[in-house]
This record gives structure tokens, sequence and C-alpha cells, in this order.
């Protein structure tokens, strides 16, 4: 029996090392380096202040972060909208179908985002193909300037990161019980009641991890930003990296690098909690 827990223990060990060498290690670093005090030209001392932290709260970063999270709200928002239905007509589709369905949604992760997404630029610009059917179709008479605008980035944000919330419904209402929301239509419920009073409460664990998916990437998914929006819109992650390589700040970076993770780490208790309930109604 001790050979045995012992043999696991050793099996378990590399897993131990890698998870502090790559993941707690890095964390405790830029946490500790958010409390740095940078110097006048560059590098940074280890004098503990809280003046990175301070800085976030000046107007013309306030308004970077207030500008991300409204950006991350419009486009989690657009994403629920979008996958949620697909997530769920896909988990009632037959088995066939199913993977069909799945394949579809992987494949353009075969290719690589930045391709994709210069794909887009070809898609939106006044030449492009989108123009170029509305023009056909009558339903405009001049090209619209959509590249490089708020709802190129909406497109973008979107576009990269729908299937996350896809697959995350899709796993929650395959799992369903679809007898309960029979049930429901039985006693009378019509289909949207039936809906919101059934299908919706069970299949909330896997809404919530798409937003989780969904939410924080979109505020740090600076590229996107950068390539559809020219840079128009400064998201937090585009300011990281601006004081990480023009600004030689790494304090203040580690500092909005952390307000990251603490929102993450919200967001993550929430769904544990949300998760813990849903245990406890199960055994009741």
């Amino acid at each position: 029996m001790n050979s045995h827990k012992n043999r696991s223990a050793w099996m378990v060990l590399p897993l131990y090392i890698f998870t502090v060498v790559f993941v707690v290690f890095p964390l405790v670093y830029v946490a500790a380096l958010s409390f740095a005090t940078p110097n006048a030209g560059y590098g940074f001392t280890w004098k503990f202040t809280l003046d990175n932290y301070r800085k976030i709260f000046e107007p013309v970063y306030l308004k970077t972060v207030v500008q991300s999270l409204k950006l991350a709200l419009v486009s989690t928002a657009a994403i629920i909208l979008i996958g949620y239905p697909f997530g769920y007509f896909m988990a009632r589709l037959p088995d066939k179908k199913k993977k069909k369905a799945q394949i579809f949604l992987t494949i353009p992760f075969w290719v690589n985002s930045l391709i994709r997404l210069y794909g887009w630029i070809i898609i939106m610009q006044k030449k492009g193909l989108l123009n170029f059917i509305l023009l056909k179709l009558g339903i405009i008479k001049e090209p619209l300037s959509i590249l490089y605008s708020y709802p190129a980035i909406i497109v973008g944000m979107v576009y990269v990161l729908l299937p996350f919330m896809v697959m995350s419904v899709y796993s929650s209402a395959e799992k369903l019980d679809w007898t309960y929301v029979e049930a429901a239509r039985d006693l009378g419920a019509s289909g949207i009641k039936a809906f919101f009073t059934v299908t919706l409460k069970l299949t909330l664990l896997g809404l919530m991890a798409g937003v989780i998916l969904t939410f924080i990437p979109s505020m740090g998914l600076f590229f996107i930003a950068d390539i559809l929006g020219g840079n128009k819109i400064v998201l937090v992650g585009s300011l990281i990296q601006d004081q990480m390589t023009r600004g030689n700040n790494w304090p203040f970076a580690a500092a909005l690098a952390v307000v990251m993770m603490v929102l993450t780490t919200i967001l993550i208790i929430i769904y544990k909690k949300m998760t813990n309930v849903k245990k406890v109604e199960e055994i009741r």
C-alpha cells in the first residue's frame, strides 16, 4: 500500500514542479513587481510602493481601464447573443451532426489568429467583400467605413472568442435532462417560459464558464484592437505592452496585470459558488 502511494507521489511530482516553476513563481513575481519602484530612466528597485496602483486611477489610465471594460461588456453580450443559441441548438442535433458541427467550429483554430484577422481586413475595407455585396444588393449607395472602427473591433472579438462560448454552452446543454423541459410544457408553460424557468437555469453554469473565457480575454487581446481598430481604441493589454516596451515601467505594467488577475479570480469565485449551490440543490 505504501509503495503504491510512493509511486503515485513520484508520478505527480513533475506536475507539481511544473506548476510551481511556470505558474506559481511567475504569478508571485508579477505580484511582487507591482509593488516595486520604477527608476527614472530604466529598470526598477525593490522598494515597496503603492504608487503603481494609484497611477491606475489617474484620468488617462483610468479611461483606458473603463474603455476596456466597456468593450469587454459589449463583446461578451454580443458573444452571448450569438453563442448561446448556437451551443444550445448544436446540443439538440443528432450525434453525427454534432460531430460535424464541432469540426466546423474548430476548423478556424487550425489557422493562425493573425492571418484570420487579416482576412477580416479584406472583408471590411472600403473595396472589400462586405461593401461589394451591400452595394450590389442596393442596401447602400456609398462604401461604408467599417474598418478601423469600434464595430470592427467588436466583430474581431466575437469572431475570435465565440467558439469558447459555444463549446461551454454546448457542454452544459448536452447534459441537460430534456424531460424537465417537456414536463414544464405539459404543465402549461409556454416555450419562452419553459426556456427561462428550466433550460436557462440548468445551463447557467455553462453560460458562466463561457463568460469567464470571453470577458477577461476581450480586455487583453490588444492585437485585435491594433489590427482592426487602427490603434484608435487602447485596451489594458495594449497599455501593459506599451509600458513594458516603450515606457520601461515594468512595475506599473505588473500592477495592471494584477488587476486583471483579480478580476479573473472574482469571476472564478462566483462560478465556483454557483457550482456549489447547484450541487447542494441536486443533493436535496
